[in-house]
């Protein structure tokens, strides 16, 4: 990457990082009364009565799964709107016409998507100090699988964008795909609890990889070789880098 290059990336990153911290209040706030919602209702009182789960109290257990989501969800939110942004207001043009690289761009969006994940995962994470004591299992593991989410959501969000239509077209992946497949995914029960058959099922879901990897970074506990969804989420995101780089490069969604 050339001077050049550098230059647009990191101010791609400068303005992300600022649009992020400047609404706080429509970035980080609502995880923050949404995770503390959920702590009342899954882990006060529903989780009084599961009691442990894999000889952890409940509580314990959804911590690293409801940080996760977040992070899911934020890091997908900010690439999807952002981008999509662009485009409609015709910003990406200005992008176009410099000598700016394609990958460039790409790497600035998806950069600026990991920075909202990880700053709203510090936040919920704070939250979560209030209701639980987590004492972490690995904080190299910890960070690394924060981070491949976040690359991998943002990837995720960027694609979507490209394709979008109007800003519904953003939305509807988070409310119909992401959020399903979340709770789906393991944030508050093990899958060892499902029949042989869904937890079968439940394996074919990408999301399954990152909450069960994120937990095992995190408390110890996991129900699948951890380095195994390691793998799979590296070999997601470089997938998806390619798609997203290809389509840039035919200017698909941004010169038509």
């Amino acid at each position: 990457m050339n001077k050049l290059n550098l230059i647009a990336y990191f101010t791609i990153v400068k303005t992300e990082a600022k649009r992020v911290l400047r609404i706080a209040p429509q970035t980080i706030l609502p995880s923050v009364i949404t995770t503390t919602l959920y702590y009342l209702i899954f882990g006060s009182i529903i989780g009084s009565r599961v009691g442990e789960m894999h000889g952890v109290p409940y509580m314990v257990y959804i911590a690293p799964g409801l940080i996760i989501m977040n992070i899911i969800t934020n890091s997908y939110a900010n690439v999807a709107m952002t981008f999509y942004q662009a485009r409609f207001m015709g910003h990406i043009e200005e992008m176009l016409v410099s000598p700016m690289k394609g990958y460039t761009m790409l790497a600035g969006y998806v950069t600026g998507g990991v920075i909202r994940g990880i700053v709203i995962a510090f936040f919920v994470s704070a939250v979560s100090i209030f209701f639980t004591n987590i004492s972490i299992y690995s904080y190299p593991l910890t960070l690394l699988v924060a981070i491949l989410t976040s690359v991998l959501l943002s990837l995720f969000g960027f694609l979507n964008a490209m394709f979008a239509r109007s800003f519904d077209d953003t939305s509807i992946v988070t409310t119909f795909i992401l959020t399903p497949l979340s709770y789906l995914g393991g944030i508050f029960f093990s899958i060892d609890v499902l029949p042989d058959f869904w937890g079968k099922i439940a394996l074919f879901n990408p999301i399954l990889y990152l909450v069960d990897s994120f937990r095992y970074a995190v408390t110890g506990i996991t129900d699948i070789n951890p380095y195994l969804s390691i793998a799979i989420i590296s070999i997601l995101c470089l997938v998806m880098f390619t798609i997203n780089s290809i389509l840039l490069q035919r200017g698909k969604g941004i010169r038509n």
